[in-house]
């Protein structure tokens, strides 16, 4: 058995996913096998990123080096099963030792999903067979890996559930995301605590920080610095249109409509903003409300005290360079 303490060098935080995923690891290094999983968190916190850890750290046992092949598959690309099964089943997975990603995995129709209750039903033997047409593959544990990912677990059929063990990613926290940008931003030296003002505006969001981190790589290129002060935030704010929170100006539309009609509708809103329903609940609404910004409660939506705070804020904040 390999003993290898941290299997994950480059992953910030998630340390409750990471140990569990250790174990699941450390037993694949001793038996081959390792449980089928579910990666779910929203989009952005590093779901296909640990699970591609997981896939380096799954070697290969049949006399190769490095780690099983690894496959990863877009849901929303798989049409039906003839088409699963000829297109990536016979070519990538069949005979083969691999590990395969099912991203976005909310979007497998219905008879793939089918299809894989059966391919990846646990058993004793570690094992399943499945014929469809002239083919019958099997389905080995021991050779072949499979994970998951959504970020509508709501949506995954509770059989396909079933036969996962689930991880669930948690929102990374301010000091997280400071240390993502210093990873990314390496040779670059910051002001005191000018990167947990940063992280502020990204919203808990992995990515966020990977793209701010860009961000900040073109502005001192620009200015031909190799250091990063809380003037260059002030700067990069206003040119990047930053608001606190790292509120959308949708976002901020919104909390002014609800400012102006108290027990606002959300069909109201949809109109003031010109985006559906649907839309405004689930790109906008979520998050003003995980920040107390605006209630919903059965008269209708409302600007919390919170909210009247920061619209105050915004009143008297001058978005121009420092």
């Amino acid at each position: 058995m390999r003993k290898k303490e941290n299997r994950f060098p480059k992953i910030v935080g998630q340390d409750a996913a990471k140990r569990k995923l250790k174990f699941y690891i450390d037993g694949h290094d001793a038996s081959g096998i390792i449980p089928h999983l579910m990666f779910v968190a929203p989009k952005g916190c590093g779901k296909t990123m640990l699970a591609k850890a997981v896939g380096r750290n799954l070697m290969s046992r049949e006399g190769k080096t490095g780690h099983k092949t690894f496959i990863e598959i877009n849901c929303s690309t798989i049409k039906n099963v003839r088409q699963f099964f000829n297109q990536i089943v016979i070519p990538h997975i069949a005979d083969k030792e691999c590990t395969v990603l099912f991203d976005e995995a909310s979007e497998l129709p219905k008879d793939v999903t089918m299809m894989l209750l059966t391919c990846l039903n646990p058993n004793e033997n570690n094992r399943n067979e499945f014929s469809y047409e002239d083919y019958t593959v099997d389905f080995d544990f021991s050779r072949q890996s499979f994970m998951f990912a959504t970020t509508e677990a709501q949506r995954i059929f509770h059989a396909l559930m079933d036969r996962c063990e689930r991880v669930d990613l948690e929102e990374y926290k301010l000091d997280e995301l400071a240390e993502i940008i210093g990873k990314v931003l390496k040779g670059i030296k910051f002001d005191k605590d000018v990167l947990k003002e940063v992280s502020t505006v990204l919203r808990g969001n992995a990515r966020q920080a990977q793209k701010m981190a860009n961000n900040i790589a073109i502005y001192l290129k620009r200015m031909r610095k190799k250091r990063f002060s809380n003037a260059d935030w002030g700067r990069l704010k206003y040119h990047l249109g930053i608001l606190p929170l790292g509120l959308s100006p949708i976002e901020l539309q919104i909390l002014g409509v609800l400012q102006e009609k108290k027990e606002c509708s959300l069909t109201h809103l949809s109109a003031k903003t010109g985006l559906t329903k649907e839309c405004v609940q689930r790109d906008f609404e979520i998050y003003l409300q995980k920040n107390n910004l605006m209630e919903i409660t059965t008269a209708g939506r409302a600007l919390t005290k919170i909210g009247c705070e920061y619209l105050k804020m915004m009143e008297k904040l001058e978005l121009t360079p420092a």
